[in-house]
């Protein structure tokens, strides 16, 4: 595969790929974000990163690349449950639909798409599959997490294969699919100790104003815990519908949630028990290996942690799309 990687992000895409083993080479890579090139730049610094629109690219552009398959996960947040949901409207889907009005003049047999739950549902999903029966492609759609490969978060995405004959898929496609083709069974997720540091940890312990207001609406998992919400690029600033937190202790009975309830949220006698629950969010490390970002995968050091979750919660699962890339060759 020859690549054009589109909303390059972090790198998501990038390391889908180094981890499928599937042979391939990133040709380009395009994304507006700096913040998120610089994390690109310093993990894969001699990538002919392009620091620009997607819709300043042209099809002579692209075309001289010399690439024949493109990677892109183009803007959320016109389909996400927590936004205005404006969908073909608005100002973020135009360079999406961009992409897909000169893909008749492209030279490309292969592509992954990745978005959130619920862009099924969407007219811009029905412009895309019109441009790719248009183009004379074949093509699949899915709604996966990653529990069904044995990670423990749940992050349910729609993913669109698409290749253009004479390449094939593998398997009988059709209706959109909720597992992955040829499964037969899902392996049982590990045990997320699997993924925690041992450093210090105390910056990321939950605040008394946290502890007062949120205490009884965040999702608490434990070392033993086999699924973690969702995380969001909210996550670390706010906790509710962001992410799961993290507790030291074995387990966090409903008694003392009860002796919590005699006290008045926010006083000494309410924190104190509170902090004993030693509740804490999950670093950007342990993160990262939750969406399976391999060990070598960095940020730069002068990412702020507030960055680094945001960066993360907008990216990929890699497994996930490691995966499809397989399916996709």
């Amino acid at each position: 595969m020859e690549i054009l990687e589109l909303y390059s992000g972090i790198g998501g895409m990038h390391w889908a790929l180094k981890v499928s083993g599937v042979e391939g080479t990133i040709k380009a890579a395009v994304d507006i974000n700096p913040t998120a090139n610089s994390v690109y730049k310093h993990n894969f610094p001699h990538i002919n990163l392009l620091n620009r629109n997607v819709q300043s690219l042209t099809p002579q552009f692209i075309n001289k690349l010399g690439v024949n398959t493109i990677l892109m996960s183009p803007p959320c947040q016109p389909f996400t449950r927590n936004g205005l949901q404006e969908d073909i409207n608005d100002e973020r889907t135009k360079s999406f639909i961009h992409v897909l009005a000169i893909l008749p003049d492209l030279k490309v047999t292969r592509i992954l798409i990745e978005n959130v739950k619920g862009f099924e549902r969407s007219k811009m999903r029905d412009l895309l599959i019109e441009t790719l029966e248009k183009c004379g492609f074949n093509y699949q759609e899915f709604i996966l997490t990653p529990t069904q490969i044995g990670i423990p978060n749940t992050r349910h995405r729609y993913y669109c294969l698409a290749k253009k004959p004479p390449n094939v898929f593998n398997f009988k496609t059709g209706v959109l699919k909720t597992e992955f083709p040829n499964q037969q069974n899902a392996p049982h997720c590990f045990e997320i100790s699997k993924v925690l540091e041992q450093n210090e940890l105390t910056p990321y312990y939950l605040t008394d104003k946290v502890l007062t207001n949120y205490l009884e609406t965040t999702d608490i998992r434990y070392s033993t815990s086999r699924n973690t919400c969702c995380f969001t690029k909210a996550y670390g600033r706010y906790v509710k519908g962001t992410g799961s937190v993290y507790s030291d202790l074995p387990e966090i009975t409903p008694e003392i949630f009860n002796q919590l309830s005699d006290h008045e949220p926010g006083s000494s006698a309410y924190l104190k028990l509170a902090h004993g629950l030693k509740m804490r969010f999950f670093t950007p490390r342990e993160v990262g290996r939750l969406m399976s970002f391999p060990e070598d995968f960095t940020f730069p050091e002068n990412t702020s942690d507030k960055q680094k979750y945001m960066l993360l919660g907008n990216s990929i699962n890699v497994r996930v799309v490691a995966e499809l890339i397989k399916l996709l060759q």
